[in-house]
């Protein structure tokens, strides 16, 4: 049995992933997809065992994840965030006022509320 504890990884934008570094996980913010590829294909030697990748690189990096699965460390599973269930719910309530009344003017943007 080996001494050896892994860790917890999140590679994610840095205002989702940076407050889970308090939590002992660590957190890599990458700026492009290609500083993303690197970071997943180095997380065996920094003795990651489980990676949390954000939704936004889940897909571009299909091969890097398919290889890291055939090893039995670490695993890497998706995530998504906040920002991309509200965007969606927005869509989806502006389409079904639009079949139900002809017109999606019932349904207010974010942001664009009335006060009073």
């Amino acid at each position: 049995m080996s001494d050896r504890i892994g860790r917890v990884a999140v590679i994610g934008d840095q205002d989702l992933a940076y407050p889970l570094r308090t939590l002992g996980i660590q957190i890599y913010t990458p700026g492009h997809l290609e500083e993303a590829r690197k970071i997943l294909e180095e997380l065996e030697q920094e003795d990651i065992v489980l990676c949390f990748l954000h939704q936004s690189y889940f897909e571009p990096l299909q091969e890097e994840r398919e290889a890291l699965g055939k090893k039995f460390t670490p695993v890497v599973v998706g995530f998504s965030d906040y920002r991309k269930i509200t965007d969606h719910l927005d869509e989806m309530m502006r389409d079904m006022a639009v079949k139900a009344t002809g017109s999606a003017s019932l349904v207010k943007r974010r942001g664009n509320h009335e006060t009073g």
